[in-house]
């Protein structure tokens, strides 16, 4: 999926308050919070904190990158992304670009105050991928024009409690942002299917190694029922378990 912070406007988990956005940047800088820069969609990274935030210059200083090319990349980026783990809280925040400076006779970056702000408990945003050797599947329930359904399979990349990331192979799928899908069947483990309702958030296409182009999507859950979350919520906590075994060579 998309970076947390392209959650939709009116998401829960979004704060617009410039108050509290400027007093939380402020309170991350004084405890020396750490922060993911993110630039090429977040294929290049780097590890920086806040230096300074001044409110009346709308704002914010950040420690430059340790390689040149890095700080050439960074300044000539369009879309920059930041993650930090705050309180154990998950900020995410995106700005459109960043100006070279000197904070205390030394390299920084100077961006704007970001006019809105992701902040996401664990249990909100953890997102665990799916078993490759026995891949999981969503089925659509798409309605053609003259009033039959036809069934889209597409494959399980990921889940989490707010959502999942598919791919759809063949591109049959209406990948415009927003486009829900009614009765979606989703599988967990043990032969465990759930129905869930599912609504376009993003879209990527992706080049496989075979040369073919596929579809990789973001799908946000819609009015998801209780005992569907909690089925969720155990299938995701028994593949982390399951991977957690698989790393420390218990199976």
């Amino acid at each position: 999926m998309a970076n947390q912070d392209d959650l939709k406007d009116d998401s829960p988990f979004r704060v617009h308050s410039r108050r509290e956005i400027v007093s939380l940047l402020n309170n991350m800088m004084e405890r020396n919070q750490l922060l993911n820069l993110l630039i090429k969609g977040g294929s290049e990274s780097i590890i920086t904190s806040i230096l300074d935030v001044d409110e009346a210059d709308d704002s914010v200083v950040i420690d430059a990158a340790p390689s040149a090319s890095l700080n050439a990349n960074i300044l000539q980026s369009n879309r920059i992304g930041f993650e930090a783990m705050y309180n154990n809280i998950r900020i995410t925040f995106n700005v459109d670009q960043a100006r070279q400076c000197l904070f205390q006779e030394r390299p920084a970056f100077k961006i704007t105050i970001p006019e809105s702000l992701v902040r996401l408990q664990r249990r909100e945003y953890f997102r665990i991928a799916t078993p490759v050797a026995k891949p999981l599947h969503v089925t659509f329930r798409v309605q053609k024009e003259d009033g039959t359904f036809t069934p889209i399979i597409t494959q399980l990349n990921n889940i989490s409690a707010g959502g999942v990331g598919i791919t759809d192979e063949k591109k049959q799928l209406d990948i415009s942002s927003g486009r829900i899908y009614e009765d979606c069947s989703l599988e967990l483990a043990d032969n465990t299917v759930v129905t869930v309702k599912l609504q376009i958030r993003d879209c990527k296409e992706a080049k496989l190694t075979s040369g073919k182009t596929v579809n990789r999507l973001g799908c946000e859950f819609v009015d998801l029922p209780r005992a569907v979350l909690a089925a969720i919520q155990r299938f995701i906590t028994k593949l982390e378990r399951e991977q957690n075994a698989k790393a420390s060579g218990m199976i």
